[in-house]
């Protein structure tokens, strides 16, 4: 069966560059729905279509769950009515559910269609940003476009990621995707950019010059939560500037410690018994186990991701031996006028923090034979100590009393 899809009296008023009727195009063909319609009357018999209001902001998840989800409609209390805000209606029932929501009213006729609100809605969980967040739809005005902008923004936002994605990068981040928004730049122009600069990384790093080269390291990793932020809130996405991305995060990590090490121009160093040759090793291999872990348990344990399964595994991903906090380590190496320090100590917490990702594996495997699913604690957030819990405040945005 063919879905169309219309937009109700489309808002002119911009969103990160985008009007109302450009960002739910954009969503609704990732959402594998191409046919736009203007005329209701003209929709062949058969076919279906979800109505969107043009003056509201849709949450991307909730023109998803639309789309999947005949034969219901959506509402929302307005003052002290409840009124229909979407629909996904046959084609027979979308004239009368058009005026319903033109009219802001409950349609007259709702036979056979399911009414959900946002509350009942099951999609708060998102899988690839890792976090827990209530859907939304909101009212588009000229008032609230900057409160809309960083709504989007802080939506598009990974809840489990390292201390340094969490906490220094957000809000310096959104200005600079303003920026590229406002000078055309897309989100694989950043990527590149990125690419640039971790290719001039590890050459300063080779050469010793660990001080220009962190800071093109450190403009790296900013850049790299950039085109990801800029990618969701223009809806830009695309499978290409996906893998280009990720690719380049999960090689070049390892490359740059080895680079680090090349700098050191010391061929015969020991630190507490540890030789330079014995520090890339436990690096690469270590790095190369973490990662396995994890990949093993999304792919067969659980499809949420290992730093999801309970909160001290959200907890230890803000530390975890990946890119930023191992970044952390060498700079305070420099700092302190032994960069050799901070390279065995990336060495010795990459092979501890694989370690113990290797544990944790095996202990989700136990649970999955004894239990039959292993499950993430997102999914049970009144288990874990209910709003006021401090692993919900701090890897949701779930609203606390």
């Amino acid at each position: 069966m063919t879905v169309y899809a219309h937009i109700i009296d489309d808002s002119p008023i911009e969103i990160w560059g985008l009007t109302s009727r450009q960002r739910k195009i954009r969503v609704l063909k990732n959402a594998g729905i191409n046919d736009m319609v203007e005329d209701l009357a003209g929709i062949p018999d058969g076919s279906s279509v979800l109505l969107l209001r043009g003056d509201y902001l849709y949450d991307d998840r909730v023109i998803a769950y639309l789309v999947k989800t005949p034969q219901m409609l959506l509402s929302m209390t307005q003052g002290s009515t409840s009124a229909v805000v979407a629909a996904h209606v046959s084609s027979g029932q979308a004239i009368e559910v058009l005026e319903a929501i033109k009219n802001q009213a409950p349609a007259a006729s709702s036979a056979g269609l399911k009414n959900e609100t946002l509350e009942t809605l099951s999609v708060s969980f998102q899988q690839q940003l890792l976090k827990f967040a209530p859907p939304f739809v909101l009212p588009i005005t000229s008032e609230n476009v900057r409160k809309l902008e960083r709504r989007l923004f802080d939506w598009s936002y990974k809840g489990v990621t390292d201390l340094v994605t969490k906490w220094v990068w957000p809000r310096p981040a959104q200005w600079v995707v303003g920026q590229c928004v406002h000078f055309g730049l897309r989100p694989n122009h950043v990527t590149i950019i990125g690419l640039v600069l971790v290719i001039l990384a590890g050459g300063l790093f080779a050469q010793g010059r660990y001080g220009w080269g962190l800071l093109a390291g450190w403009l790296m990793t900013f850049l790299d939560t950039v085109d990801g932020k800029l990618a969701r809130v223009t809806v830009t996405s695309s499978k290409f500037g996906h893998y280009f991305d990720h690719i380049i995060d999960l090689v070049h990590p390892p490359i740059w410690y080895v680079l680090w090490g090349t700098g050191l121009g010391i061929s015969q160093f020991e630190f507490i018994g540890m030789s330079l040759n014995t520090a890339y090793w436990l690096i690469v291999l270590g790095y190369a186990a973490g990662r396995l872990a994890e990949g093993v348990f999304l792919a067969w344990l659980g499809k949420f991701g290992i730093f999801c399964w309970r909160p001290f595994d959200s907890y230890f991903r803000l530390i975890t031996a990946r890119r930023n906090p191992c970044m952390v380590l060498l700079t305070a190496g420099l700092l302190l006028g032994r960069p050799d320090w901070g390279l065995f100590a990336v060495a010795i917490w990459t092979a501890g923090t694989s370690v113990f990702l290797i544990i944790r594996l095996l202990m989700a495997v136990n649970e999955r034979f004894v239990n039959g699913t292993v499950r993430s604690w997102f999914m049970d957030i009144e288990s874990v100590g209910g709003r006021q819990s401090l692993a919900v405040r701090l890897f949701t945005h779930r609203a606390v009393d």
